[in-house]
């Protein structure tokens, strides 16, 4: 077995030969010719440890993995007719999974083994107790191993292996993170990281916080801080909520929330930031995840422009639209059926989109509404795996789930819940707000003026909650039915019972009037009358009066192509701002902002200058 490459984490090369626990038992089952049932927790590298021991401990042997959870009845074995080569006549015949028939010597990998259904479980039976399936003998056909691996928590898992004919033909371990090669991977993952004071401070915490911040979901931190993103956004979304890393007293009740000092501990080795966010924030992961392959997933309120931002983002990066499905009309065979095959086996037939081999980026719309659970597991394959029964998807960029929260303006949706194994698949899980998606400026470029009058309404007019009410969706039809010359009030959500979003509409009702209001048109309109309030203020106190505050209300809530527009007016303007209120312009601002405010700052210059 070729030995490891050098890392920062690991400068000497590990022998060769197994190393770790689950090394030494795969070695010696595939001597012995029995079958090794493995349990461990979620994330501990499990699988992640077949995939990359097995191609350098036994060169020349296939690994094929069968995600249980995703199979089907007829998915490993079915009877079809075929023709019959010396009589002509169609026979019955039993045609087996094609991954089962690979050619060359292969190791079989049923994981997650205890979520496959009640028939998938018998024909599991027989594959651990002989080797055999239906009339194959898949030693026959080249196999020189089977393994079985699952969590035994029911929490992640429906049933418990019991029956004493199935648990006489194994050989069973239980593992811990300890005994997963999960180091070696995340030191050649990170090369250039010394991750020993990583793995040190891990290792310091108690055996609850270890679960939680498992080895899968420490990598997907760490990649968090190598993107420069919060590290928090590695950490998973559990029924909606952020994953925290809190203690336990002995009786099982949350204690201290330890989740900024370890997150803050782990960027402090690394020499990483760990911002509180980033500007532009959902462009951004979209961008990232198809930069560096990741899964994400993104959790906003309806409305919010999650979906078409990531349709465009993903038409911008790949040149095409992204392969797009909604949870709540997939069925299982919208992506993948067993068919025969001339050859005598069963194929996984997919989906033509996934198929297509330019490069694509998978949308999983209503995540977690999903039509049923089947299509449901069979997502936890290919978020994990990025393989579709067994099959790759070729040139898959990234993968974006989307989904709403469970709650949302103190009303439950109807979504279903998930369990830590299903949420950890994401390498980010991000809570959207509407504020992240910059959906304004494509309804200025949309519907122009009315729309600019409405968002002044949606930004000045309202509170907290009523923005809330008001979704990106929820502007347009106001823009819609006010163009129509139609009544505003049908165009706020419906709660029923002729109850309406409690929104008063009065407001965005006079300014569509043209009753008078401040916005930057006005400001360009009377610039010169502006002026010299401005400037009367700054005569009056060095912090301003309510004109500069009104001004630069008007300059924080205008978007970048409404300042581009009366860039002259905002240079002429800008001088009479204090210096701390210009200095919020460039702070924390999308680069858009940034690159239009130092063109503004560099302008308030040059008319300096030229007076």
């Amino acid at each position: 077995m070729p030995a490891g490459r050098a890392t920062a984490t690991y400068p000497d090369p590990p022998k060769d030969g197994p190393t770790a626990k689950l090394e030494k038992f795969i070695d010696a089952m595939i001597a012995m010719g029995q079958t090794g049932q493995i349990f461990g927790e979620h994330g501990i590298g499990k699988t992640s440890t077949f995939v990359t021991y097995i191609p350098k401990r036994f060169p020349g042997t296939t690994l094929v993995v069968l995600p249980a959870a995703n199979l089907a009845p007829d998915d490993l074995l079915v009877n079809a007719p075929v023709r019959d080569d010396r009589s002509g006549e169609l026979v019955l015949r039993q045609l087996i999974m094609r991954q089962l028939v690979p050619g060359r010597p292969f190791v079989l990998l049923i994981d997650d083994a205890l979520q496959a259904g009640n028939t998938v479980q018998s024909q599991l039976m027989q594959l651990a107790c002989n080797w055999t399936l239906g009339e194959y003998d898949l030693r026959g056909l080249g196999c020189v191993g089977v393994f079985l691996t699952d969590n035994e928590s029911l929490a992640e898992t429906s049933v418990r292996r019991s029956d004493l004919a199935i648990l006489d033909r194994m050989v069973t371990i239980r593992l811990t993170a300890n005994d997963t090669a999960w180091r070696q991977a995340l030191a050649e993952r990170y090369p250039d990281w010394d991750l020993r004071e990583v793995f040190r401070q891990w290792a310091a915490l108690s055996p609850h916080l270890r679960h939680l911040l498992s080895p899968r979901t420490l990598q997907h931190v760490l990649d968090c801080a190598r993107a420069g993103f919060p590290l928090s956004w590695g950490l998973p979304l559990l029924n909606g909520a952020r994953l925290a890393l809190t203690e336990e007293t002995k009786d099982g009740k949350p204690s201290r929330d330890r989740t900024t000092e370890v997150l803050d501990g782990i960027a402090a080795v690394v020499g990483a930031r760990n911002p509180a966010t980033v500007a532009d924030p959902v462009r951004r992961i979209l961008r990232a995840a198809m930069t560096h392959r990741w899964a994400v997933l993104l959790q906003g309120p309806p409305g919010c422009g999650k979906t078409e931002i990531t349709k465009q983002i993903a038409r911008e990066e790949t040149g095409d639209e992204p392969v797009y499905f909604s949870l709540p009309v997939t069925n299982v065979e919208d992506l993948c059926v067993p068919v025969p095959t001339p050859d005598g086996s069963l194929d996984a037939m997919l989906a033509r989109s996934l198929l297509d081999p330019k490069p694509k980026v998978l949308v999983w719309d209503e995540y977690n509404r999903p039509k049923d659970k089947a299509t449901f597991a069979k997502l936890m394959e290919i978020t994990q795996e990025w393989t579709l029964a067994g099959r790759p998807i070729p040139n898959l960029r990234a993968q974006v789930a989307l989904q709403n929260p469970p709650y949302h303006l103190g009303r439950k949706l109807l979504v279903t819940s998930n369990n830590v194994a299903q949420a950890s698949r994401f390498t980010i899980s991000y809570e959207v707000l509407p504020e992240d998606i910059p959906a304004n400026e494509w309804l200025i470029s949309t519907y122009g003026e009315t729309a600019e009058t409405v968002l002044e309404w949606w930004k000045n007019d309202i509170d907290d909650e009523g923005r809330g009410w008001i979704t990106k969706r929820t502007l347009e039809r106001l823009i819609k039915l006010h163009q129509a010359d139609m009544p505003l009030q049908s165009g706020l959500i419906y709660l029923g019972d002729g109850e309406y979003a409690p929104v008063p509409l009065s407001g965005l009702e006079a300014r569509l009037a043209d009753r008078p209001h401040i916005g930057l048109a006005e400001l360009a309109e009377n610039r010169t009358r502006w002026e010299a309030r401005l400037s009367a203020a700054t005569e009056m106190s060095e912090e301003g009066t309510d004109d500069t505050d009104l001004v630069h209300q008007v300059f924080s809530n205008a978007e970048v192509s409404q300042l581009e527009r009366h860039l002259d007016v905002v240079a002429r303007l800008l001088p009479y701002l204090p210096p701390k209120l210009r200095a919020t312009y460039l702070v924390g601002q999308t680069p858009e902002r940034q690159r239009f405010w130092i063109t503004a700052l560099a302008r308030m210059g040059e008319l300096s200058a030229s007076r």
